[in-house]
């Protein structure tokens, strides 16, 4: 609570949740455009449409977190907020199904941008070291939220409202999110001379691939992105065309697979505190193996019912937030302080190209040769990510990770002079905030 004390971040923060649920619910109402403009095919044009997200996410954010610096970054947030909000409003006028992917090409280029944008914000205006670890796990908890909550949303204004009055909605909420940045004070960063865009946007992802429990979190991401793909893809046909739904029901199913993500949200932090978090990770990638299979298992039986298909979403959504909530923390214990932002961003560019690989077989396939034989292929890449990741992160940094959350929590209740080790490799120690510019601690940038 004393994080949210600081009135600037306060704002900021509120300014990306209202952003990211808007950019949620644009998701469902999408789901729900498609299928009224392609009917059966809208799987295929759903697929298209998320996958056109992933390469903006993949391709935009590292680029925008290496050249934030250089470019105002209150003008920047509000230009981004008040051109998702122009074009979330122009998709209910569509009438062609490539109007969506052009529009959606613009929507998610801006988030792409906005996020590490914001990222590099709170540094500057965070300026004790604890907190901003801090705000950067809020940031990533605030991205998990939407994902389960979103549907929840949609459920319940669906009820209401016909799916294009959502558009309306969200596009008001960019708006306010743009009126908070305005209200904020937003630091410009000086940029560095000194370092090569690309070495900032790669830097990151090398982090990765020389540490093998990050190594491991990748596989994981594909996992996630396996499963979650059967649900945020397939629900809408699935739904409309086999079980008889209405618009309504389509977003109670997604809200299931986000009931089982809330529950598990709020059990993991204690258990945590007493379970190594690979053990934690592992176990969720084994309950997403096993909720695909079910899923392959009950389509290719023709048994889908609704109880059995709210059961197996709301399965997933256990597993995913196994995966996903303990993320953060491995992160921060597998990486200096100086790399922290750089890994965070590294995350956010690797999770998205996870889902760029499995949104196509789910629509795509799905369409083509049917909602089993894209899930088998699904549950496939799920299977082959959790024996990469039991392969990719051995068992013995299990102790190495814990033993080195503990001291990270030990540093940031002592102040940064006592920072541990920086982890596997050649780091730099860390300086006492007091110490670095504020170009330097906005390093999200750079080390990205």
């Amino acid at each position: 609570m004393r994080l949210f004390a600081n009135r600037d971040y306060r704002l900021l923060f509120g300014a990306q949740v209202i952003a990211l649920f808007g950019t949620g619910l644009t998701t469902v109402a999408l789901g729900l455009l498609a299928y009224d403009l392609a009917g059966p095919n809208a799987g295929t044009v759903l697929g298209t449409a998320l996958a056109v997200k992933m390469v903006m996410y993949v391709v935009i954010a590292p680029l925008a977190a290496a050249y934030v610096d250089r470019l105002p970054r209150r003008t920047l947030l509000v230009t981004l907020d008040v051109i998702r909000g122009a074009v979330v409003l122009a998709l209910p006028l569509v009438s062609e199904v490539w109007h969506i992917y052009v529009l959606i090409g613009l929507l998610q280029a801006g988030s792409a941008a906005f996020t590490p944008t914001f990222q590099a914000v709170i540094p500057d205006i965070v300026t004790d070291e604890s907190h901003y670890t801090r705000a950067l796990s809020a940031s990533q908890v605030a991205s998990t939220m939407e994902s389960l909550l979103s549907p929840v949303l949609a459920a319940v204004a669906l009820t209401f409202l016909s799916f294009d009055r959502l558009f309306l909605g969200t596009s008001a909420g960019f708006l306010l999110s743009a009126l908070l940045v305005l209200s904020a004070r937003v630091p410009n960063a000086r940029p560095s001379a000194h370092t090569k865009a690309w070495d900032k946007a790669a830097s990151g992802i090398r982090t990765f691939l020389r540490t093998p429990r990050l190594r491991g979190v990748m596989a994981l991401n594909l996992v996630v992105a396996a499963a979650g793909s059967i649900v945020v893809v397939n629900t809408v046909n699935l739904v409309r065309d086999e079980l008889g739904g209405s618009q309504s029901d389509v977003a109670r199913m997604l809200a299931a697979s986000g009931a089982g993500t809330l529950v598990a949200a709020l059990v993991l932090p204690r258990l945590l505190d007493r379970v190594p978090a690979r053990t934690v990770m592992t176990t969720g990638a084994g309950v997403l193996v096993a909720a695909t299979a079910a899923a392959v298992t009950l389509s290719a039986a023709g048994l889908a019912t609704w109880t059995g298909t709210a059961v197996i979403w709301a399965v997933i959504g256990i597993g995913m937030a196994l995966i996903i909530t303990p993320t953060g923390k491995v992160l921060r214990a597998s990486v200096g302080r100086d790399e922290i932002p750089g890994a965070f961003a590294a995350q956010f560019s690797l999770s998205h190209l996870a889902w760029l690989l499995t949104y196509p077989v789910a629509g795509r396939l799905g369409t083509q040769a049917g909602l089993t034989a894209a899930w088998t292929v699904l549950a496939a890449l799920a299977a082959t990510g959790a024996a990469a990741a039991l392969l990719l992160w051995p068992r013995h940094e299990e102790a190495a990770t814990k033993t080195r959350s503990t001291v990270v929590a030990s540093s940031s209740a002592t102040g940064p002079a006592s920072a541990p080790p920086s982890g596997p490799g050649p780091t730099t120690p860390a300086r006492p905030v007091g110490d670095a510019p504020a170009t330097d601690r906005s390093g999200l940038t750079r080390a990205a």
